[in-house]
């Protein structure tokens, strides 16, 4: 488990810098996927799939 957190907080920071220097290509891509596989390897896949159905459904509650 202490492997996987540092994985996820290496990948992490390195996503911030990609998407604060909007980089593209396949290095930056497979540091993107790599964060994901990583995040949902520790039980917080459900935690962040309820926080987006409740965004999701919050949006949609929002009236014009």
């Amino acid at each position: 488990m202490a492997v996987n957190l540092s994985a996820i907080l290496l990948f992490g920071i390195a996503a911030i810098f990609i998407v604060k220097a909007k980089a593209g290509g396949i290095g930056p891509a497979i540091v993107l996927f790599l964060l994901g596989f990583f995040t949902a390897g520790t039980g917080a896949d459900e935690p962040i799939r309820n926080l987006c159905t409740a965004l999701a459904q919050a949006l949609g509650n929002l009236r014009p």
